[in-house]
């Protein structure tokens, strides 16, 4: 009348150093995957100063393409296939030319065999006005009475091959390509994409110091209640252009 009773299928009870190595499995193929992206994918970077104003604000974090433009292929010295090159009004990351251990940010005005001019602040590539982006701007209204400066009357310089010419939207305060030059492609690192995180500075705010043991705990217990002020709301996912 009844059928057999199924044999019970016991579990075996994973050993201490098997749960171990799962998780530790678990955890390097997370690792790996976030190394792959961060590398190039996607790569999160912060402003230090102002000289992309008021298009970027110090303390904005953002998010920048690195895939767009070719990314580099993690430990070793290849670079994948780019979609596209940097073009004119791109806001690109790159390392420093004269310094690769840092990271810059500018907009790009012009590429390999275009002509920068700038006369009295006014850009011009190839003999056309070049606009200026939504939210540049200008802070010395009276310009420089000094004829060796770059900063209001530049060229005609024609940018050479392999090469981009920056300039930040700050334009009256940004060391750029009008001071130390064109910016070879190969340090290109991508093009920024979108503000993930926005923290005003605060000189009130603690400063966190190993001589001071201490100073860690002042500097969260401020940043956590000024916090709401701190976040500039406004800023976060706003879309670059």
């Amino acid at each position: 009348m009844f059928g057999k009773k199924k044999p019970e299928v016991r579990k075996e009870k994973k050993t201490a150093l098997e749960i171990i190595r799962e998780y530790v499995e678990s955890f390097g193929v997370a690792l790996i995957m976030a190394l792959i992206i961060k590398c190039s994918v996607v790569e999160a970077y912060k402003i230090p100063s102002g000289s992309m104003e008021d298009t970027l604000l110090v303390g904005d974090f953002l998010l920048a393409n690195k895939f767009i433009y070719g990314a580099k292929v993690p430990l070793l010295p290849v670079h994948l296939p780019a979609l596209r090159e940097p073009k004119p009004g791109d806001i690109v990351i790159f390392k420093y030319p004269q310094n690769p251990k840092v990271n810059y940010i500018k907009r790009c005005v012009a590429t390999e065999g275009q002509t920068v001019e700038i006369r009295n602040k006014v850009l011009y590539v190839d003999g056309k006005k070049f606009p200026d982006p939504i939210y540049a701007k200008y802070t010395d209204l009276g310009g420089h009475v000094s004829g060796k400066d770059p900063r209001d009357n530049f060229g005609p310089y024609r940018v050479p091959s392999g090469h981009l010419f920056m300039m930040g939207d700050n334009r009256d305060n940004s060391a750029d390509s009008r001071y130390w030059g064109p910016l070879p492609r190969e340090l290109v690192l991508g093009e920024a994409m979108i503000i993930h995180w926005s923290w005003a500075p605060d000189s009130n705010a603690p400063i966190i110091s190993s001589a001071d043991p201490l100073s860690i705990p002042k500097n969260i217990g401020y940043n956590l209640l000024h916090f709401p002020q701190r976040v500039r709301w406004n800023r976060i996912l706003n879309v670059l252009r």
